[in-house]
Order: C-alpha cells, then sequence, then structure tokens
C-alpha cells in the first residue's frame, strides 16, 4: 500500500491529462524562483495557515492529534508522500473523522497549489509510527507511484519551496536523512513516493530555494 491515506483506492490510476505531463527532466532556477515569489505573495485562505500562500483546509479534528511543537516535541524530518488519490479527494478524506489520517499539506499536481489540512504544531497521523509522526512534518503529493506524468515541475518547485521553509523554521538538514520518503518509515508497509519520484531533481531545487534566501 501505498501513500499515508486512501487505501482502499492504490489500485486507481487514471491516465495523466496532457497539461500535467513533466515539462523537462530539468526545471531552471528562475522556474523556481517565480514559483517561491508566488507562494510567498498569495493570500491565504484562512489565518491558520503555517506556509505563505496555503489554503486553509483543515482536517477533522478526530484524525489527528493537537500538540504544542516544536515545545512538546521537537520537529526534525520531513515525510513525503504520493496520495493515491485526486488534490479533492485526499482533502475529503482527511476530513472524514473516520479515517484517523491526515498530512500537514497536500501539493496539488496541476499547478502545485498547496493546502494545508493540520496546523505544524499539532501532530498529523501520516507515517503509521507514532515516533515518527510526532517529530515529523507529513507533505503528500497529489498522484499515483506507477504515474510519473503526475509529478510535475509545477508540483516539485511548489513543494521544494515548502520544503525549504519548513528546514529553515525547525533547522532541519536538507539531505536524504532528514526529508524522507514514507517507505523509508521504520515498519511502513506503504512504498511512495516510489521510484518515480525524482530524488535528485527535488533535493536540488530544495537547495536552489536555500540559496535564494
Amino acid at each position: 500500500m501505498t501513500g499515508p491515506i486512501l487505501h482502499d483506492d492504490v489500485n486507481r490510476n487514471p491516465s495523466p491529462s496532457r497539461r500535467t505531463v513533466l515539462r523537462g527532466a530539468a526545471l531552471t532556477l528562475a522556474t523556481a524562483a517565480t514559483t517561491a515569489a508566488t507562494c510567498r505573495t498569495a493570500s491565504a485562505d484562512g489565518p491558520a495557515v503555517d506556509h505563505p500562500g496555503a489554503q486553509w483546509l483543515p482536517a477533522d479534528p478526530a484524525n489527528y492529534r493537537t500538540a504544542w511543537r516544536p515545545r512538546s516535541h521537537p520537529i526534525g524530518r520531513v515525510v513525503i508522500h504520493v496520495t493515491q488519490e485526486h488534490f479533492d479527494d485526499a482533502i475529503a478524506v482527511f476530513q472524514d473523522p473516520g479515517r484517523k489520517t491526515s498530512a500537514h499539506y497536500v501539493v496539488r499536481s496541476a499547478d502545485g497549489h498547496i493546502g494545508q489540512c493540520v496546523r505544524e504544531k499539532d501532530i498529523a497521523w501520516h507515517t503509521g509510527d507514532p515516533d515518527h509522526d510526532n517529530r515529523s512534518i507529513g507533505i503528500t503529493h497529489e498522484g499515483w507511484v506507477n504515474a510519473s506524468a503526475r509529478f510535475t515541475e509545477e508540483m516539485y518547485a511548489a513543494s521544494a519551496t515548502l520544503v525549504e521553509a519548513v528546514c529553515a523554521r525547525y533547522a532541519i538538514p536538507l539531505d536524504r536523512t532528514h526529508i524522507l520518503g514514507h517507505h523509508e518509515v521504520p515498519g511502513a508497509t506503504h512504498t511512495d513516493p516510489g521510484a518515480n519520484w525524482n530524488w535528485d531533481h527535488y533535493l536540488e531545487l530544495v537547495r536552489a530555494v536555500r540559496t535564494k534566501r
């Protein structure tokens, strides 16, 4: 099974539309900078977001644990997920109190739009391991692990900007030890983000955002 969510939808894999096809193997720094500026200046929908430009799409309180991080629990990792669902359906799962799952952020495939579902101070239930949940930020990306075209440059760039900002807030190193996939969590039964997630490209973008600070 894959992703932090949606266990009964793992086998669905619709063909991606042409507009979501990757524009190339590399994204120029100019594109990354433009995306970063958009995230910083866009109007947030609601007062609760931690990332400028994110839309507040709150998870049901039954799907996460209220805390006061980093005072209550230090934050030292970012965990990358894939939804195995469409953006709106992933949000609906997090808002269903019976699902007992959530992530802090959801990143949309087509344009990199970011929804925040859980405050960073609170503990989202996204890894299946309580210790990792307590000490991490969960970011899930709209798509399917076996559909590489869903991992668009817009998504990579917006997610890289988000991850760099999270890591800066909590002094998290920008490396694969601290920015990890769901499959790397001890005891994980999920495979996301999968072989189609371009880790080298993604971390290059994250570090490029840092150099522009």
